[in-house]
C-alpha cells in the first residue's frame, strides 16, 4: 500500500464509512483511487458521487452510483445545473495553488452540509524541500501556501469548523462544518518578530554560552 493509498483510507474512509445515503463530490481524478474508494462507498451506502475533472475520465468506471463531468472545478455557471445542491462529502484535489483552493472552497462551502467533511489534499511541503527526495520547488512552495492560506481561514471560522491535519505523504486537512456561516480570511499576526522575542532569544542564547 502507498502513503497515499493509506492516506486516504484511513483519514477519510475511517470518518466516512457510516454516512448513510451520501452525496459525495470530487474535484480531481487522476488515476481513480479517490474515485473507487469514494464509490464503493456510495455503492454500499446508496449514495452517489460526482466526480469533476478537465481530462476525461468517463469511463473509467461504469456505475449508476457514479457521474463523471468533465470540467474546471471553477466553472461554476456550467456546474451548478449539473450538480446536487448539498454534500457530505468534498474533496479537493485539483490543482494545488492557495488562491485557487481558497476560491472553490468558498464557493462549495455553502454546498457542505452541516456536519459534513471538507478534504483537501497536499498540503504539506516537506516532502517536497530541495533535500528530499521527491525535491520540488513548486509542490513544496505551493503546499506551503495552501496550508498557511487554510489555517487564515480557519482563525477566522473557529466557531464555523473544525479543522485537523495530517501530514502523511503529501498531507491533507479536513474541515468539519460545524455552521452555515464562513467568515474572510484573517492574516495571523504572530510575535515572532517583535523585539520582545528578538530579546527573549538573545537571553536564552546568553544562558547558553
Amino acid at each position: 500500500m502507498t502513503t497515499y493509498d493509506y492516506k486516504i483510507k484511513k483519514y477519510i474512509a475511517e470518518e466516512i464509512k457510516d454516512i448513510i445515503n451520501p452525496t459525495i463530490i470530487e474535484f480531481g481524478v487522476k488515476e481513480g483511487r479517490s474515485t473507487k474508494l469514494f464509490l464503493d462507498l456510495c455503492e454500499n451506502k446508496n449514495g452517489k458521487l460526482f466526480s469533476i475533472d478537465v481530462d476525461d475520465y468517463s469511463n473509467l468506471f461504469n456505475s449508476p452510483r457514479w457521474k463523471f463531468i468533465q470540467s474546471r472545478d471553477d466553472n461554476f455557471e456550467f456546474l451548478e445545473d449539473k450538480i446536487p445542491k448539498q454534500f457530505d462529502v468534498i474533496y479537493l484535489d485539483s490543482l494545488h495553488e492557495a488562491k485557487h483552493v481558497e476560491k472553490i472552497f468558498f464557493h462549495y462551502y455553502n454546498k457542505l452540509k452541516v456536519n459534513g467533511f471538507f478534504f483537501i489534499d497536499d498540503v504539506s511541503w516537506l516532502p517536497y524541500l530541495s533535500s528530499e527526495k521527491n525535491n520540488n520547488f513548486y509542490c513544496e512552495i505551493n503546499n506551503r501556501e495552501t496550508f498557511e492560506k487554510i489555517v487564515n481561514i480557519y482563525h477566522a471560522n473557529q466557531e464555523n469548523f473544525d479543522l485537523t491535519f495530517t501530514f502523511v505523504s503529501s498531507g491533507l486537512c479536513k474541515i468539519f462544518k460545524k455552521k452555515n456561516e464562513l467568515n474572510s480570511p484573517l492574516n495571523i499576526r504572530t510575535r515572532q518578530f517583535t523585539l520582545k522575542n528578538f530579546i527573549r532569544k538573545i537571553l536564552k542564547l546568553s544562558r547558553t554560552i
